[in-house]
């Protein structure tokens, strides 16, 4: 062979060496990385078969062991686990629990004999195994249109039950009606078994889809009249004109205070499965939300709207092989007047987003791909007390009922 043909020969071979390089750079860059299954602890020294001197057996001494056959023990023969004093007959203490939070009650049982014992009456309590359900908001005359209905005598809940509209809603706002509880004299949403003084309807002056408008108004008042009609009440309607005048308002400042915060988790290099997604944000502190592909992050108090949300493509998570599908980016969300501030939510999503991006190899950006420094951050968290600060002089704090309910 001629130099030339060897030098051909060597570049052919360089070039294809560089292709199928290039071929499994790509191929291990789309292939996302999956979840791990959390390595078994290996099992103390002191639980493994030793030998006579007290040193572990080999591995292999240990199989044979394991796979030789166990004696089967006679069922007649068997002799049942006993505590201590019970084995000689002596008769031993019992401890009864108590649900009140005071202390045990010890019970001695009397001498073993043939006539029937009557057993011990603890008095049991559920003080402290009920747990206290949050209060469901009801009607507040900061964001809903009020018209009390007037009733000439007591009403059931039942009746009122079954005077409801079919359909909750006005147009695009919510609908409710409430009952003052003869009992309790406060006001609750209608129940079975209740009997009811006063009665009065509502609906909200505002929410995301905009203000409560003439047109809405109208149908309010229809509602009401003929659920009032039903029931026997005699409705007191307020001025349409400054109600709507009031819902525009406040419309307004919703409009200019509503903040939904958004962070954009991007691989760097190689993309991610759902699960192991799933596994990095539940060692963050989220657990599986009500949609495939949802993420939350719980408050400290129960029945509050999430802390945070984490999300991803939806076909991805809902696929038959989830494990192929590749992930380049997660979705960090804030919503900022669903959130109290004594939660610290800004703080906490910095965190996670800070903690994901470390574990995953990843970069925090916004949704337009650029990448946020801690200069910016720091000035998002000054522009949300400022927006704290506004929702608290209007009596609308971040995570209250009354916020939620508006900025929704």
């Amino acid at each position: 062979m001629s130099n030339l043909q060897i030098s051909l020969a060597i570049v052919g071979g360089l070039v294809l060496a560089g292709v199928v390089a290039y071929n499994a750079w790509v191929t291990r860059r789309n292939t996302p990385r999956t979840a791990r299954e959390p390595e078994p602890d290996p099992a103390p020294a002191d639980t493994l078969p030793q030998a006579d001197d007290g040193a572990p057996l080999p591995e292999s001494l240990r199989r044979a062991e394991a796979a030789m056959p166990r004696p089967v023990l006679d069922p007649e023969a068997r002799i049942e686990p006993t505590f201590g004093a019970e084995l000689a007959g002596e008769p031993t203490e019992r401890i009864e629990p108590s649900l009140d939070g005071g202390a045990p009650v010890t019970v001695v049982p009397a001498e073993a004999s043939d006539a029937p014992r009557t057993p011990p009456v603890v008095p049991i309590t559920l003080n402290t195994m009920v747990p206290t359900l949050e209060k469901r908001p009801g009607l507040d005359a900061l964001i809903d249109v009020i018209a009390p209905l007037a009733l000439d005598g007591l009403v059931s809940g039942e009746a009122v039950i079954a005077a409801l509209p079919a359909t909750r809603r006005v147009g695009s706002k919510p609908f409710a009606v409430e009952g003052l509880n003869d009992s309790t004299g406060e006001w609750e949403s209608p129940r079975p078994g209740q009997r009811y003084k006063a009665l009065q309807a509502g609906v909200q002056l505002a929410n995301r889809m905009g203000p409560l408008n003439e047109i809405e108004f109208s149908e309010f008042v229809m509602k009401a009249q003929a659920f009032a009609d039903t029931v026997g009440a005699a409705p007191d309607f307020p001025d349409m004109l400054a109600e709507v005048a009031r819902a525009r308002e406040l419309d307004v400042f919703a409009s200019g205070h509503d903040a939904q915060l958004g962070f954009t988790l991007r691989a760097r290099r190689i993309a991610w499965s759902p699960g192991y997604v799933a596994q990095q944000a539940a060692r963050v502190g989220f657990v599986a939300g009500a949609l495939p592909g949802r993420m939350v992050l719980p408050v400290s108090q129960p029945g509050q709207a999430p802390l945070l949300s984490l999300s991803y493509d939806t076909q991805a998570a809902m696929a038959d092989d989830p494990e192929q599908s590749a992930l380049r980016e997660v979705a960090l969300s804030l919503e900022v007047t669903h959130v109290p501030c004594s939660e610290q939510p800004f703080v906490r999503l910095r965190q996670a987003a800070a903690a994901l991006a470390e574990a995953m190899d990843g970069v925090v950006t916004d949704d337009a791909g650029r990448a946020l420094s801690s200069e910016a951050l720091d000035a998002i968290g000054a522009d949300l007390d400022n927006l704290y600060e506004a929702l608290d002089g209007r009596d609308l704090s971040a995570g209250s009922p009354q916020a939620r309910r508006l900025f929704s």
